[in-house]
C-alpha cells in the first residue's frame, strides 16, 4: 500500500494533482483544503496516501495530514459514502468539525457539502458515533466529552433545543452548552451558552 508520497507537484486542477516521484507521475485526488495548502507547481512536496482499489477502479486519494486520512477513512467506512463523498465533507468541513457534528448527532450541518442529503448524514451519524472515540479522530477529547454530556441529559437537552431554535447549529450548540454546568436551570445555560457563542 502507498502511505505517503513526496515528490514534484506537476499539475492541479480543482480535484487532484499529479505528483512525481522517482520519474513517475501519480494522479492524486485531495480535497479543496489539502490543494489550498499545497505549494505551486514545480515545488516539492508531501501528502499522506490512501489507496482505494475495487472491483474496476484504483484511485489513489491524499491529504495534508493525518487527522483528514484519518476522518477519510472513518466517513468512507459508512455505507454509500464513496470516495468522492468522504473528499466532499472534507473540503467542506475540518476533522475536527465533521467530529464535533457526529459527537452531537448534527447531521444537518453536513448536508451542506455537496452531494450529501439529509438521509446519508443522518446514516453517517448513527454508524459513527460510537466509533469515533475509539478512531482518534478529534484532537480534542474534552471537547467530545463535554458534547457528549449535553446532549445526554434533561436541563442541557432542552437548552440546547432552544439555541438550535434561535439559529445555532446543533453542533455549536451542543459545544456551549457542554461546557456548562449541567445542574444549573435551563434559562442560565441558555443565557451562558449565547454569552459563550457571543465570543
Amino acid at each position: 500500500m502507498i502511505a505517503s508520497l513526496r515528490g514534484i507537484l506537476r499539475a492541479s486542477d480543482a480535484q487532484s494533482v499529479i505528483l512525481e516521484c522517482a520519474g513517475v507521475g501519480y494522479r492524486v485526488a485531495v480535497t479543496a483544503r489539502t490543494l489550498a495548502a499545497l505549494p505551486p507547481a514545480g515545488e516539492e512536496a508531501f501528502l499522506y496516501t490512501h489507496l482505494s482499489i475495487r472491483e474496476n477502479l484504483i484511485e489513489l486519494y491524499g491529504f495534508r495530514d493525518t487527522a483528514e486520512l484519518t476522518c477519510f477513512k472513518l466517513l468512507t467506512s459508512v455505507s454509500n459514502v464513496g470516495g468522492k463523498i468522504g473528499l466532499a465533507l472534507l473540503s467542506d468541513f475540518t476533522a475536527d468539525q465533521i467530529a464535533l457534528c457526529i459527537a452531537s448527532g448534527d447531521a444537518k450541518t453536513l448536508t451542506r457539502a455537496s452531494g450529501v442529503g439529509s438521509k446519508l448524514a443522518q446514516r453517517i451519524v448513527l454508524e459513527l458515533k460510537d466509533k469515533l472515540g475509539a478512531s482518534g479522530l478529534s484532537s480534542d477529547g474534552a471537547v467530545l466529552e463535554a458534547v457528549g454530556n449535553a446532549t445526554a441529559s434533561g436541563n442541557t437537552a432542552e437548552a440546547i433545543t432552544a439555541l438550535v431554535t434561535l439559529g445555532f447549529s446543533q453542533s455549536e450548540a451542543s459545544l456551549a452548552v457542554g461546557r456548562l454546568d449541567p445542574c444549573a436551570p435551563v434559562e442560565q445555560l441558555i443565557k451562558d451558552a449565547l454569552k459563550s457563542l457571543a465570543r
